[in-house]
């Protein structure tokens, strides 16, 4: 008790930090679902996890990750009927920057979607990790 008396600044900031650590990891498992490109790419290839980019054509076209199926995020909830028969598979949500897959992501979890999880960082971290991308030929 002493210790923690002559040395409060030093306990205050552990309590801080260890805080500051449990709020992190409440956030990351806490049903937001990000991944990053290289925990992506281990969903794809050990649960074959589908990936819907909700970018629009014009963003497609220059790059998009291998056998993304593209849905623009303005045409999700008119064409999620398309994504039924993966109702119950992983489906990654990717877009340019992670902003609007966020949003996508919890339109589809309202739809009852269960395994919904967004690319954080979108194609720009998904290129700076140096993964494959696709172009569309014209």
């Amino acid at each position: 008790m002493e210790f923690l008396q002559q040395n409060w600044y030093w306990a205050a900031l552990a309590a801080a930090s260890g805080s500051w650590l449990l709020v992190d990891l409440a956030r990351g498992r806490g049903g937001n679902g990000q991944l990053s490109p290289v925990e992506a790419t281990m969903l794809i290839n050990r649960e074959d996890a589908v990936v819907i980019d909700v970018r629009d054509q014009g963003e497609y076209a220059q790059g998009h990750i291998p056998n993304a199926r593209h849905i623009p995020a303005g045409d999700l909830e008119r064409r999620s009927g398309e994504l039924d028969k993966w109702k119950h598979h992983p489906l990654i949500l990717c877009c340019a920057t992670g902003t609007r897959s966020t949003s996508a992501a919890t339109q589809l979890r309202k739809a009852g979607f269960e395994k919904i999880y967004n690319l954080r960082g979108g194609m720009m971290e998904w290129q700076k990790a140096g993964q494959p991308v696709s172009r569309k030929r014209k």
